[in-house]
């Protein structure tokens, strides 16, 4: 393991109603009111291609937590049996990064106002990340630089029907390219 320290650089804060810890909500869908994303103008050019209707993942440092505790009752009530706090979503951790997907509302400058964010008034910002569209192309490195779709020359398939097993299967065998076989051609399915 390396060495030494790290060092995260907050490029934004939040700005919300939310002030209180005792009272926000523990998560974002469960009546957090709207809030603002404000950034450093030095990170403004990022912000480019975010667009109004789209959810983004945002990464903050919840520095009110406490980065002492390993152990926890889920959504804090005692009548919960303690958990490692790494198999929950608590705050208190040691390195308390907060992991909110929220949607954009509206964009102004380098204010994004978004929808389902619990963090409190002034938390700061580290990073922003786009949700991934589990349907969607993505390009991947090729051979001699060129891009190629993860999917191939293939369009991209519907999503498995886990309530069907045999459709689940069909689908599997056919992003992996597997020949699908019938019942009875001697070949265990």
């Amino acid at each position: 393991m390396a060495d030494g320290s790290y060092e995260l650089q907050p490029i934004g804060w939040v700005e919300s109603s939310l002030v209180d810890l005792e009272t926000a909500p523990k998560q974002g869908d469960e009546g957090s009111p709207d809030a603002w994303l404000v950034f450093e103008q030095t990170v403004s050019e990022g912000l480019g291609d975010l667009q109004r209707g789209t959810e983004i993942i945002v990464l903050t440092w919840l520095d009110r937590a406490r980065r002492d505790v390993l152990k926890v009752h889920p959504r804090d009530d005692p009548a919960n049996p303690e958990k490692g706090v790494f198999s929950t979503r608590s705050a208190d951790r040691p390195n308390p990064i907060g992991l909110h997907r929220v949607e954009i509302l509206s964009i102004n400058g380098p204010r994004i106002r978004v929808r389902n964010l619990e963090a409190l008034d002034r938390t700061p910002i580290v990073d922003v990340k786009p949700v991934l569209n589990p349907k969607a192309r993505r390009v991947v490195a090729g051979s001699a630089g060129r891009g190629q779709s993860v999917f191939g020359s293939r369009p991209a398939r519907p999503a498995c029907d886990v309530d069907r097993p045999h459709r689940a299967n069909r689908w599997l065998l056919a992003v992996l390219r597997v020949p699908h076989r019938q019942p009875g051609d001697g070949v265990a399915q």
